[in-house]
């Protein structure tokens, strides 16, 4: 774990950040297909050739994992992070096939105060996943929760959009 980059403060709606690429093998496929998502076009080059997709693909799971290790490597990691309460929505928009490289771009869409946990921020982000033609191949939208500087103000706390139960 590195040095502490990121408190619940700096996180603005609005930011987008670059979380990196990560480019699949074929045996990376595979390998994670195996053990998470044994479907046919996932783990045999002739099966995945005849099937819809035209060729061997990326299970959809295999694409939200790197999308995970690439937000713990490059933020995470250097945020007061306290784990997420779940996400809002996930897609996948287009089959990622062996040699694509990916890359993800992650946007901040809401950020307030957590009015049971002073000392937390509630932060909702959308994660989008490119392949290395632009094509978005992956779109979720969910929250994280995020240690703050400094505990939240009986003022922010009142403010719209803080009130009990939208945590």
């Amino acid at each position: 774990m590195g040095e502490i980059k990121y408190f619940w403060e700096d996180m603005v709606v609005g930011t987008v950040s670059d979380l990196g690429t990560v480019t699949l093998t074929a045996e990376e496929i595979k390998d994670f297909a195996r053990q998470f998502d044994p479907q046919p076009f996932h783990v045999d080059e002739a099966a995945g050739r005849a099937s819809i997709y035209g060729n061997l693909c990326a299970s959809g799971w295999h694409t939200c994992a790197l999308a995970m290790k690439l937000t713990v490597t490059n933020f995470l990691q250097q945020s007061t992070s306290k784990g997420s309460p779940g996400l809002e929505s996930l897609r996948w928009l287009k089959p990622v096939y062996p040699g694509d490289t990916l890359r993800l771009q992650q946007s901040i869409v809401e950020s307030r105060p957590m009015r049971t946990r002073p000392d937390t921020g509630l932060v909702r982000s959308r994660w989008e996943m490119f392949n290395q033609n632009g094509d978005k191949v992956m779109e979720m939208e969910g929250y994280g929760m995020f240690g703050r500087r400094h505990p939240a103000t009986a003022q922010e706390l009142a403010q719209p959009g803080n009130a009990p139960g939208q945590e």
